[in-house]
């Protein structure tokens, strides 16, 4: 049962309205049940799986707040959850690995397991491992209501593709009753339509021109695989903001806030604020149960820089069995550790100037406080002196570079990205992309003129709302505020372009989101 879907509209009015009718004692216990009956749709199996990844935690926090064997409960508790992971996701990639290796000194081979990749198992393993160590570390008090834990773990709207919640913020919200609220509906059922819209008129959209070029890129030029790569990045922002947006939004209906996931990633005007701005959740889990727990910055530069490559390559490692995901999340860690040794060199250099009385030692101590009071900006898009130029320039190779790593991470595997790379360098054809770029995209994917109008318009409105978004405006408030007409006006565009140029468009075919397979 997928966001996207009938079962979906089906399902999502029927559980918030037998919640609210229920009495608040009884709410949590429907809740959970709707959450498993929702995870289980998929396959009743993966029930199990989650159900064992869930009294695991919640057994190991328990004697872990009792003091018994503390240690041993946390090991415990890691290994399992993460055992789960190495089976069901990594036991084929390192076996398939290990044959290669073999293969050139014996004739001996392991067995290939085949077996299929319970959905969202990434997402609720880190969210209970992360419950766990904070149990461990005392930031937390270890959950007793057994119920309310596996309700914690399974939340169905955050369950198969986050955001990876922190006990801190979810859990507590299950020891309230929520009754009805119209605002409150209102808000969460606009925020699911923008994310609807996101997934449906674009995302879904760019992945037939995406798909086409990625599964026969032979048949296609440079400039196809460059304008590919380019819509790739956002393409998968639509598609993962769209669904973090409808959980979000889901959530708000019922009466739980959760972390927002993306804050204008694709405006960002450097590398590291891009990682700042996207999967937010997953971002901050590392940050907080590994990199923190490495020595972060702590140590020293150079054990910092080695801290921020082990933490991306284990990203990358999380995203997928596949060399492309991690040489993807190692690209990434380098950007940031090459941005990092651009700014000491900078610092080092304008140390010896002094600019208005004031040392560029002191300038750059000023810098650095100001960056930790303006979490969502980088430190370069606060020096004083940059124009809207700069930063548009700064943008722009921003997105460059992190549409490079997004083909890696998009190429089917690391031989089809060495061939693509090879046909582009052989057949350029930039003529194409900069002389017909209209044409170009037109042909492809099956999208007409007025398909590629809409979609046009779509990317707008995306960019409008992203820029007032990056701006602290909650774009859905405003929404709301404002009078019925201007509110039915934004509800039947969003509508009609998703039943117009969406389910009802030329090619379309509904499509699952792209983060489920992690």
């Amino acid at each position: 049962m997928i966001f996207n879907s009938v079962p979906y509209l089906i399902f999502f009015p029927v559980a918030a309205l037998v919640y609210f009718v229920l009495p608040g004692k009884v709410q949590n216990y429907w809740l959970l049940l709707a959450s498993f009956f929702f995870y289980m749709n998929w396959n009743p199996v993966y029930g199990l799986l989650l159900l064992a990844s869930i009294l695991i935690t919640y057994l190991a926090s328990i004697l872990i707040e009792k003091k018994i064997v503390p240690k041993g409960a946390l090991v415990f508790s890691l290994v399992s959850n993460l055992g789960l992971l190495a089976v069901f996701k990594y036991s084929a990639f390192f076996a398939a690995n290990a044959n290669a290796l073999l293969g050139k000194i014996s004739a001996a081979r392991l067995p290939v397991p085949q077996l299929v990749l319970p959905v969202g198992i990434s997402f609720y393993v880190f969210q209970a491992l992360g419950y766990t160590m904070d149990v461990y570390h005392g930031r937390e008090k270890a959950e007793r209501n057994f119920f309310r834990y596996a309700l914690f773990v399974s939340f169905f709207p955050q369950l198969v593709a986050g955001p990876i919640e922190r006990s801190k913020n979810l859990l507590p919200q299950f020891h309230s009753v929520h009754r009805f609220d119209a605002d409150r509906v209102r808000s969460g059922l606009l925020t699911m339509l923008w994310g609807l819209f996101l997934k449906i008129v674009i995302a879904d959209r760019i992945a037939l021109i995406v798909t086409e070029v990625f599964g026969d890129y032979l048949s296609y030029n440079g400039a196809h695989m460059f304008l590919a790569s380019l819509l790739f990045t956002l393409q998968i922002y639509c598609d993962f903001g769209g669904y973090s947006y409808i959980a979000i939004g889901s959530a708000k209906v019922l009466g739980f806030t959760l972390m927002d996931n993306f804050r204008s990633p694709l405006l960002s005007s450097s590398v590291r604020e891009f990682w700042k701005r996207w999967h937010i959740s997953l971002t901050t889990w590392f940050t907080d149960y590994l990199y923190i727990p490495l020595g972060g910055n702590r140590k020293g530069t150079a054990r910092r820089l080695v801290n921020v490559m082990i933490v991306f390559l284990v990203s990358g490692l999380w995203h997928g069995a596949d060399w492309t995901y991690v040489l993807w999340g190692g690209l990434n860690g380098l950007y940031l550790v090459a941005g990092h040794l651009y700014d000491e060199m900078k610092r080092r250099r304008n140390g010896e100037l002094a600019v208005g009385g004031k040392t560029a030692d002191r300038q750059s101590a000023d810098l650095k406080k100001t960056e930790e009071k303006t979490d969502d900006r980088s430190m370069e898009s606060v020096a004083a002196g940059q124009g809207f130029s700069y930063r548009f320039c700064r943008g722009i190779i921003t997105y460059l570079l992190i549409s490079f790593a997004f083909f890696i991470f998009r190429a089917n595997s690391i031989t089809d990205m060495i061939g693509m790379l090879r046909q582009a360098k052989a057949v350029p054809g930039f003529s194409t992309l900069l002389g017909a770029a209209p044409e170009t995209l037109a042909g492809l994917g099956g999208l007409d003129a007025g398909a590629l109008i809409a979609f046009m318009c779509a990317i707008l409105l995306l960019i409008v709302v992203d820029t007032l978004q990056r701006k602290e405006m909650d774009v859905v408030a405003y929404v709301l505020s404002r009078g019925k007409v201007f509110r039915w006006l934004v509800y039947l565009v969003l509508l009609g372009m998703i039943m117009i140029f969406g389910v009802y468009g030329n090619e379309y075919t509904q499509t699952q989101f792209i983060y489920f397979q992690f």
